[in-house]
């Protein structure tokens, strides 16, 4: 009875992280996506709470390289812009065919200021997520068909 008891739990608790990962993701893209400093700050705090994993690195990376747009300061920029760059650019190079962490730095590379130079794998990341676009669930398809809209390197004609 015990047993059986700590399996349903288990399963339960399973079931519990599995729904709170995918209003984790939601939650995330919107912060990513809205430009507002208070967001991207609460989403950080929030990702800092969680155990380490190779997307919450992705996610923290992409998310502190948009965090260093607000920073004061061209030495801090450029630190918390590298500091991001290192934890997506390790999982990126940890699992170089995951779409979604291509897709974050198809996005971060687009809109970086040229003077960093991070654009040296837009081509590449583009040919990746439109290579890999089918194989996503829904709400990642959604996110990168609306960011597709506004893009001028990914064009809602590639995801077809």
């Amino acid at each position: 009875m015990k047993r059986l008891m700590a399996v349903c739990l288990a399963f339960l608790l399973g079931a519990t992280v599995s729904v709170r990962a995918q209003i984790d993701k939601e939650t995330y893209y919107k912060a990513l996506s809205s430009g507002q400093e208070e967001s991207i700050d609460k989403m950080l705090a929030r990702l800092e709470t969680e155990k380490a994993t190779p997307k919450l690195n992705a996610y923290k990376g992409a998310l502190t390289m948009k965090k260093a747009g607000f920073v004061k300061g061209v030495g801090e920029k450029v630190k918390t812009f590298k500091k991001g760059v290192h934890l997506l650019e390790d999982e990126i190079k940890n699992n170089p065919g995951n779409t979604e962490f291509r897709f974050l730095r198809l996005t971060v590379q687009e809109h970086a200021p040229g003077i960093l130079k991070y654009n040296k794998e837009i081509d590449a990341d583009k040919q990746a997520v439109v290579s890999g676009y089918d194989k996503l669930d829904a709400d990642l398809k959604n996110v990168i068909a609306d960011y597709a809209k506004d893009s001028k390197v990914l064009k809602e004609s590639d995801l077809k």
